[in-house]
């Protein structure tokens, strides 16, 4: 947790003049932050870093000569910093998250400035003092061959599970490390995951890539079924909803809850409330407390519940939370939650 007394230092990196000085003009509106310095392109911040230090960078994703994401494979093994990518609707946002940038915020659409700032200002806060993953241990690609999972096979009582996932600030490349190691038989699988409108229906599609299982953003009235994993649309609240045996999710633009929409804390609690089959709620990496209270109700309504361990959270918030309030039975790695998970189901038979 970054001191309250002590002023975020922040670079601003953009080759666009106006939105640089949106940028810089908004963030030193926050009594927390304080603007260090700008740089027009990536060559110019690699040699303004040493003598700025920020503490935090904000960068383009699309920067002439050397693009964002070559940025950070040349910027974090010298100076690992929290980097917070500034992108249009771009695929490419996601390369730059799995090179190390620890979240990102989408270009304001006009009218809509305030709304931007009040996100990049967040996001800054947040990404003070997270954990840096270095680039060279940042992987996009699928298991393969015997370290893939293997099927968990026809057993019904697995038909009769359903998986809810929450997680925000780290979350993107910390979801991707869990769901690459589930086989394409896992259990029915619910996903919240923090991100502005427009990225979640491409992170759905980079997942459904990279994975064994698949991966879609969710529609309201899709059913939950083995092999298929929902991811919530953003600015939509998704939760689950039982008629009989059967399972739908519901998406819809109700308020806010827990300070998100998506919320976690909308979804477990949903599950808390709806699911009557065996159920398994995971809490990752991300700033806050959004889904704490719903995993806890979800533990006390007999679901199995994971949290992710301090060490591989890039902020650990929101599972810190859940753990510090009972809501986690167990604590597991990034890498090993899969694992966790595995071995409960394959306690079902």
């Amino acid at each position: 947790m970054w001191p309250a007394n002590k002023k975020i230092r922040v670079m601003v990196i953009d080759d666009s003049i106006l939105a640089r000085k949106l940028i810089v003009d908004g963030l030193s509106r926050s009594p927390r932050i304080e603007v260090v310095g700008t740089a027009f392109n990536a060559q110019d911040a690699m040699s303004k870093v040493p003598q700025l230090r920020p503490d935090v960078i904000t960068s383009d994703v699309e920067m002439p000569g050397m693009s964002g994401i070559d940025f950070l494979k040349k910027l974090l093994p010298r100076h690992p910093l929290p980097v917070i990518l500034v992108s249009s609707l771009n695929l490419r946002v996601f390369d730059a998250l799995s090179a190390g940038a620890v979240d990102f915020v989408r270009k304001p659409e006009p009218g809509k400035n305030e709304e931007f700032i009040k996100s990049l200002t967040l996001k800054v806060i947040s990404a003070a003092g997270a954990k840096v993953r270095q680039a060279a241990q940042a992987t996009s690609a699928p298991l393969a061959g015997p370290l893939a999972a293997q099927p968990l096979g026809a057993r019904p009582g697995l038909d009769r599970v359903i998986i809810g996932l929450g997680a925000s600030t780290g979350g993107t490349e910390a979801t991707l490390e869990v769901l690459k190691r589930l086989p394409a038989d896992i259990p029915g699988m619910l996903i919240v995951q923090h991100m502005p409108t427009g990225f979640t229906q491409m992170y759905a599609e980079r997942l459904n890539r990279l994975c064994q299982m698949e991966v879609r953003e969710a529609k309201n009235g899709d059913e939950v079924r083995r092999g298929l994993v929902l991811l919530a649309p953003a600015d939509f609240q998704m939760r689950i909803v039982r008629s009989g045996v059967r399972y739908t999710v519901s998406c819809t633009a109700d308020p806010k809850v827990s300070g998100h929409r998506p919320s976690v804390d909308a979804l477990f609690t949903s599950m808390a409330e709806q699911v009557r089959c065996r159920m398994v709620g995971i809490i990752m990496t991300g700033m806050g407390r959004d889904g704490a209270d719903g995993l806890l109700k979800m533990r006390k309504n007999g679901a199995y519940t994971i949290g992710q361990d301090k060490e591989s959270c890039v902020v650990y918030g929101m599972p810190m939370v859940a753990q510090n309030i009972g809501a986690v039975q167990i604590q597991a790695s990034c890498e090993n939650i899969a694992n966790v998970l595995l071995r409960q189901l394959n306690t079902i038979q």
